[in-house]
């Protein structure tokens, strides 16, 4: 859009704003500049500009169900463990892992061996272990400014609590989303750097897994065939990567489906569910793929613009219901990891949603 309005086409800038509204997004801010100023007098702007309006509509298919203290803590990735009934929850601000019943209350399971965030968070309940990544955020005020741009991913005893091994990252990296695969290895990514790695559950080896095709990976979700991970790019969208290959294909957008800004992904028979903090407005939502997982046939959206979502993160399904941390606190730090000034902390939300088959 504002190539095409500095370029003096406002008709091609009209095209494109109203596929922006297609993808149900609305950015009010954005459109105010002086470089807009001939797009805002174009003949059909007024009636793309009103059914913008209709993107921020509150919807809420959710319900709470806890919230979690303290309010500072920036809670961050979350999972279940279906045999002792609790679910586990990682603080950045607290550098915790915490055991949390459905009525809310927690105990500490572990804290950050290196006292750095921890972020990432899976759960093996058959082997019994907890895997886990802490980060030394580039530039965080709570971490020791030698240590910044270093990971670590962590495996737990998950009935001890005990640290079973530590698996120092590559330099310059921040390991903050995981999940599993078929034979218990660990699928992290890495946000700043753009690398996937595989973490053996036996050997404890890391090794890099893409070819360099991603900018931001977030939450990858392995895909039951066992040869390929579907892998939510914040910027680029939403990317199948072939094991063996290292090839990647992008579901296509169709110019109807926000598919960038997504941090957690989880499947659910054919469809996936994401929790999205870089689109606008932030949202949670489902979509449905066809089986070959190339093409995005339709998507609902659970929750948009209400008093609870904030700055939803990641999620997991929960015996047909989809568990989500809610406003989690991550807009109201700075990029130190501060709280911005006048800001004042709000406890993390969990909501959670049935998920109907499709």
């Amino acid at each position: 859009m504002l190539a095409e309005s500095f370029a003096g086409k406002q008709q091609d800038a009209l095209r494109s704003f109203g596929q922006f509204i297609r993808m149900g997004q609305s950015n009010e801010t954005a459109l105010q500049p002086a470089y807009f100023d001939a797009l805002r007098a174009a003949p059909g702007y007024e009636s793309l500009h009103t059914a913008m309006a209709a993107n921020t509509a509150s919807i809420s298919l959710a319900e709470q169900v806890f919230k979690l203290k303290p309010a500072a803590m920036i809670a961050e990735d979350i999972d279940y463990d279906p045999g002792a009934k609790l679910f586990y929850v990682t603080s950045v601000r607290e550098k915790q892992i915490l055991a949390v019943d459905m009525t809310g209350r927690a105990t500490v399971f572990a804290n950050a061996p290196d006292a750095w965030p921890m972020v990432a968070l899976k759960l093996d309940s058959r082997r019994r272990i907890l895997w886990a990544t802490e980060v030394a955020f580039d530039g965080f005020a709570s971490v020791d400014a030698k240590d910044w741009g270093k990971s670590a991913v962590l495996i737990y005893d998950l009935d001890s609590g005990g640290l079973l091994h530590r698996i120092q990252g590559p330099p310059k990296t921040a390991l903050g989303d995981m999940t599993l695969d078929r034979d218990g290895d660990s699928i992290v990514s890495d946000g700043d750097s753009g690398g996937l790695y595989r973490v053996s559950r036996k050997t404890q080896r890391m090794e890099r897994i893409d070819a360099g095709d991603f900018i931001s990976p977030q939450t990858p979700a392995a895909l039951p065939d066992g040869k390929h991970v579907l892998v939510p790019d914040y910027v680029r969208g939403l990317g199948v990567l072939d094991l063996a290959t290292r090839h990647v294909s992008w579901i296509p957008m169709q110019g109807m489906h926000a598919l960038a800004g997504i941090d957690g992904l989880y499947m659910f028979k054919s469809e996936v569910i994401a929790t999205q903090n870089g689109t606008s407005p932030e949202r949670v939502v489902r979509f449905r793929l066809n089986p070959s997982m190339t093409v995005v046939l339709s998507e609902s959206i659970i929750e948009r613009q209400t008093a609870t979502l904030g700055d939803p993160t990641h999620g997991v399904v929960v015996d047909g219901f989809f568990y989500y941390i809610a406003n989690s606190g991550w807009d109201g730090l700075d990029e130190h990891g501060e709280p911005k000034p006048g800001s004042t902390p709000s406890e993390a939300i969990i909501m959670r949603t049935k998920l109907q088959p499709p």
